[in-house]
């Protein structure tokens, strides 16, 4: 099925007087139905299908957890505090100075498109990087909740939280006939059914939890997002808690 769509955009390209490059063509599927191959044939090209895919430096996996994402934002943001260890973390310069470099150099990495992530509680234990600003180690026995106290600074999870409550606003502010206004408001088709087993943490789930701690409903949420300055501040009054 996928073999005639890639000779067909091949075909497309082709009459505007482009080519694709097939040595950077990529097949991913996503969710429960996987492709039973590694390469697909097209037009004597090998097209890898592949499980994890970056673009726009997010990594999306065939599962579609976030977990994978999480992991490599993760290793991107300590690599870059490690490559930054002796001239800012470990040098002379004070702890205010320090955290204004994490949240203006370090945090947007980390948090790099997790408006869209799935938290689980597991991976919320994996995200706080500001043990490394206090030179906090395991043997330390710190908790996270003691080193936010020191800094000052809000959970990460509330920060990813506000985050994911502005991308719902923005959404819910769409008109009506936009795509991912739809996907946001629809429904699942009477002969629809879930798949055997407990299913995954929804992205829709998330929000839905996130708006019950401030005691509103899906609906009532969509209404009160149309108004962007109330929005705003209805998110803003938990980013801190």
């Amino acid at each position: 099925m996928l073999i005639p769509v890639l000779e067909a955009f091949a075909e497309e390209a082709a009459a505007i007087g482009l080519e694709v490059n097939w040595d950077k063509t990529k097949v991913q599927a996503l969710g429960t139905h996987q492709l039973d191959t590694e390469t697909l044939d097209v037009y004597g090209h090998q097209v890898a299908v592949v499980d994890e895919f970056v673009y726009l430096c997010a990594l999306t996996h065939s599962s579609v957890l976030s977990c994978y994402d999480i992991h490599d934002r993760s290793g991107l943001t300590c690599s870059a505090m490690q490559k930054s260890d002796n001239c800012i973390w470990k040098s002379w310069l004070s702890l205010g100075t320090k955290l204004k470099l994490n949240n203006i150099c370090i945090l947007p990495i980390m948090v790099y498109r997790s408006e869209c992530w799935v938290l689980s509680k597991a991976d919320a234990r994996k995200i706080d990087a500001l043990r490394k600003i206090l030179d906090i180690r395991w043997y330390h026995h710190v908790s996270n909740r003691e080193v936010r106290c020191m800094m000052e600074q809000p959970p990460l999870t509330a920060i990813i939280q506000k985050r994911r409550l502005m991308l719902f606003g923005h959404l819910a502010r769409m008109d009506e006939t936009a795509d991912a206004r739809r996907i946001l408001t629809g429904v699942h088709q009477s002969d629809w059914s879930r798949p055997v087993g407990r299913p995954y943490t929804s992205w829709m789930a998330t929000l839905k939890s996130d708006l019950s701690l401030h005691n509103l409903t899906f609906e009532h949420a969509i209404e009160l997002a149309l108004d962007k300055s109330l929005w705003r501040l209805l998110v803003a009054s938990r980013a801190t808690h």
